[in-house]
């Protein structure tokens, strides 16, 4: 097993019988709703985290069908963070396809994002676990307040890598984390498999969520499905630049505090040539790394299975990605 095609080949099964539950509890009698969701649902992406709860299912030797339920609740979940996302940051295209708020307008865009999200829990109730219910509208909150903090820190040079790292954990990993936790849950596992998943998850996401603000200015237009530099245009400061901040000299700490503050990438080309000259690329996949190592240390307790070692192959590929 070395490639992702060989992680989904792995439970083709159960990414069908996923599939064909998410197509079923996608249909309204708003035509909108379906034209909107088929749009969004149908764009593009590995649906990474629905697979990471199949796997971890199956690595917990669960037998029954709510794994196929949960998944679609987790990629429910996460489109209508997308959709909200997009809107927020006022972006015009996302994995080489223009946004549902560039194609219908953000009114329409925030309202099916809500119909997602009332439908996920809608279909969380199926799942007769207080307990999976209780995690997961804790994890929306979670992921609400990660996004309300990414705004409040927008245009803000002067934020620190432990604040960066407040922001991803919630904004990105606790999805993950979910993801992982409920997908050994389902299989009744013991307190101490299930941090060992909770760990997982967390450390997998924010590692995921790492390589992610790398590839925002490392990466290519064609290849991203957005432009170079987005994040420097919508004020983010993320790692790469916190970095370069500590490690750079003032003419150049100036400019890009500048970029930062003022929300503008116009001069990308030497704050790609700063963000270079200072390493700051390569100190950011080494926390990368670092995060990935601490993922695959996680799984030390659970057994051997060809289903661990594609939730370890998804850490080494989280860190190998091009967009």
């Amino acid at each position: 097993m070395n490639t992702f095609e060989d992680i989904q080949n792995l439970i083709q099964n159960d990414i069908n019988k996923t599939d064909q539950v998410l197509i079923e509890h996608l249909g309204s009698n708003v035509a909108l709703i379906n034209q909107m969701s088929g749009y969004i649902i149908n764009a593009g992406g590995k649906r990474l985290r629905p697979l990471l709860l199949l796997l971890c299912a199956r690595a917990t030797h669960y037998q029954g069908e709510h794994h196929h339920l949960m998944a679609v609740v987790i990629e429910l979940i996460h489109t209508a963070t997308l959709l909200h996302d997009d809107i927020v940051d006022e972006s015009k295209s996302r994995r080489g396809k223009e946004t549902a708020n560039k194609v219908w307008g953000n009114a329409a865009s925030v309202l099916v994002g809500d119909f997602l999200y009332s439908r996920a829990f809608e279909m969380m109730v199926k799942s007769d676990s207080m307990r999976i219910m209780t995690i997961l509208s804790k994890a929306t909150n979670e992921i609400a307040q990660g996004e309300v903090l990414q705004l409040l820190n927008c245009q803000n040079s002067a934020l620190t890598e432990e604040e960066y790292y407040q922001v991803i954990e919630r904004k990105t990993a606790v999805l993950f984390q979910v993801a992982t936790q409920i997908g050994g849950l389902l299989s009744n596992i013991d307190k101490v498999q299930e941090q060992a998943l909770k760990n997982y998850g967390l450390h997998l996401g924010n590692a995921f969520q790492i390589i992610d603000d790398v590839l925002d200015y490392q990466s290519n237009a064609e290849t991203m499905g957005k432009e170079v530099g987005d994040d420097l245009s919508e004020g983010k400061t993320t790692l790469p630049i916190i970095y370069a901040l500590k490690n750079t000299v003032a003419e150049d700490r100036q400019l890009l505090k500048d970029a930062i503050n003022n929300a503008d990438n116009s001069k990308i080309e030497q704050i790609l040539d700063i963000l270079q000259s200072v390493n700051a690329f390569d100190y950011t996949r080494k926390q990368a790394q670092k995060s990935a190592d601490l993922a695959k240390k996680s799984l030390d307790s659970l057994q051997d299975s060809k289903y661990k070692e594609a939730l370890i192959l998804l850490c080494d590929l989280s860190l190998q990605r091009k967009s």
